[in-house]
């Protein structure tokens, strides 16, 4: 049987040793579960993990990217790719911007992880002997430095020269990983800005069953399965911390979440003045789709269901971030479950 008392703090311990044995009090089964996951996340990254090069058949015939290759045309779960503008293209034109779309966000998608690997190496540089977030956050810094790898050869062979992500976010990039050793539960939730929209998006694809390029598949299905656990052990690492926050940081932080959510959301899905330009898209085009359209906005709201659940939970929701959730147009009913189905949140 478990001695509860080896967990408590000396003078805990001293009186518990005086007065008999004491069951657990809430906060300690609360570590001991959150202890419990991050130990079952690393496990799992144990016995299902991907190598960039060992697990993507690069050579294979049938990945081989064939600029002509119809299977680029942008897919109905982009909402390029079901605008009419983009339908209305002649399929060489389609064909040429849907290689350099996925490119171009495969690009942006890679550099969010460099910032998020520097994030991480910060955050662990401070981590104490003993710590159950170390060994977790650095499988996780593994995984995403295939990540990189994955992305960037996808890159290369598509020949497209592709800038990623907009010219402030690249210039501001080498600063955001400082946010992890200053702040951890806010870069967490910028971590999770990130993550959630991009693995939004792939599932969407995925799941429409669409006749997509087989590599731009194998990379998005080896994406999702682990960007499963990274989202995981953000979730378990904000609601495991939140409570710990002061009054003052948990009031910037309730108004600042939502800014945060929708600026690094607009620099994965949203294309930069240079990819708009390479493309050839017009500003009314642009305008319309991010975010103008009835439809593009609920797709918006749709992306951040399981955010706004994490942010009620944590007591991040107020009657000022609420109002600075509806301004960044990322309001609306939370989701009641993780990865709970936009249809189903309707």
């Amino acid at each position: 049987m478990l001695d509860m008392t080896a967990v408590l703090p000396d003078h805990d311990r001293q009186l518990a040793e005086a007065t008999g044995p004491v069951g657990p009090t809430e906060r300690e089964l609360a570590r001991l579960s959150y202890e419990d996951r991050l130990r079952t996340l690393s496990e799992a990254s144990v016995e299902q993990h991907f190598d960039a090069f060992l697990d993507i058949d690069w050579d294979n015939p049938d990945f081989a990217i064939d600029p002509t290759d119809e299977r680029w045309i942008l897919p109905e779960a982009d909402v390029l790719g079901r605008h009419a503008w983009y339908k209305s293209l002649p399929t060489s034109e389609k064909i040429r911007i849907g290689l350099y779309r996925q490119a171009n966000v495969t690009k942006v998608g890679l550099q969010f992880e460099q910032v998020l690997i520097a994030g991480i190496m910060n955050y662990a540089l401070k981590l104490p002997n003993g710590s159950p977030e170390f060994r977790y956050s650095t499988h996780e810094a593994t995984e995403e430095c295939h990540h990189t790898q994955m992305f960037q050869e996808f890159v290369n062979r598509s020949g497209q020269d592709v800038g990623g992500g907009s010219a402030l976010f690249r210039a501001l990039a080498p600063l955001l990983p400082l946010a992890a050793s200053l702040a951890p539960v806010g870069f967490f939730w910028g971590v999770l800005a990130g993550e959630e929209p991009i693995d939004h998006v792939q599932k969407s694809v995925l799941r429409a069953g669409d006749d997509m390029h087989p590599l731009l598949q194998r990379i998005m299905q080896i994406h999702v399965a682990e960007e499963a656990r990274h989202i995981g052990f953000a979730h378990q690492f904000i609601e495991h911390s939140s409570p710990k926050l002061r009054r003052h940081e948990r009031a910037v932080l309730s108004v600042a979440v939502p800014v945060v959510l929708r600026w690094l959301c607009d620099e994965i899905l949203v294309p930069s003045k240079k990819a708009q330009r390479d493309m050839g898209i017009p500003k009314h085009v642009v305008k319309d789709l991010y975010w103008d359209r009835e439809e593009s906005r609920k797709m918006l709201r749709d992306l951040f269901g399981d955010v706004r659940m994490l942010a009620e939970e944590t007591g991040m929701m107020n009657r000022v971030s609420r109002r600075v959730w509806k301004a960044m147009k990322i309001d609306g009913r939370s989701s009641r479950y993780r990865s709970e189905v936009a249809s189903a949140a309707a």
